[in-house]
């Protein structure tokens, strides 16, 4: 594919195995596109802060454009605002919008409609994948991850804040999917091989906001120089 396309980022983990699956590939990617909610300034569902947000563009090196949407966005605003940046980029050449969904038939149905209307296609680089081997090879990859946004209906808020290494998927009930793809829990992926360093962040004040525990990461700078 030598067209460059959109990557839909949410600075999760299956945002960032679907990202790094394109880049082994060498498909060039145009920009990650990311809805942020106004007023809390913080990455949409996944309650993560936008400085962090910004921090992983940086780390992976591509240009972040943020699709702004307000508190308990109705869907015809979000579908508006989502246009509205939508055609910024087919103007621009792009054609091609992926994203890291996994198994969900009717979200897959839902973004292909809105993209055909625009004359955009949408690319899926992890359907249909295994969820368990997904997080095998995430775990080969040497991704690093923390649970960020928790669905208490699924999970214990205890969830929420812990890394994603093996005694995570060790503790998850069984009737929970590995990847979270029926919205159980939410990621904040701070390291990797798509990424050129570290994100270092500290898990801080877990809340409970909108029927979902959140656990708010604060971003740790970089020490420079010493005494």
């Amino acid at each position: 594919m030598s067209t460059p396309i959109l990557f839909c980022w949410s600075g999760g983990k299956d945002s960032a195995m679907a990202l790094d699956a394109l880049l082994q590939d060498r498909v060039p990617i145009a920009a990650l596109l990311t809805t942020v909610t106004e007023t809390y300034d913080r990455i949409s569902m996944h309650g993560v802060r936008r400085e962090l947000l910004v921090q992983q563009a940086r780390s992976i090196g591509l240009p972040l454009h943020e699709v702004r949407i307000p508190p308990q966005c109705l869907n015809p605003v979000y579908e508006a605002r989502m246009e509205e940046a939508l055609r910024l980029h087919y103007d621009a050449g792009v054609r091609t919008i992926a994203f890291g969904d996994i198994f969900l038939e009717d979200l897959r149905a839902y973004r292909e409609k809105n993209l055909a209307r625009l004359g955009m296609t949408a690319l899926f680089p992890l359907w249909k994948r295994d969820t368990r081997g997904l997080i095998r090879s995430f775990h080969a990859a040497e991704f690093r991850a923390i649970a960020v946004c928790i669905d208490p209906k699924a999970l214990d808020r205890s969830f929420a804040g812990r890394e994603l290494d093996a005694s995570f998927f060790r503790d998850l009930p069984a009737e929970v999917d590995p990847c979270g793809e029926n919205g159980e829990f939410h990621t904040f992926v701070f390291n990797g091989p798509i990424f050129r360093n570290l994100i270092s962040v500290t898990v801080g004040e877990v809340v409970e906001r909108d029927s979902f525990i959140y656990a708010d990461l604060v971003h740790i700078p970089a020490v420079v120089g010493g005494a």
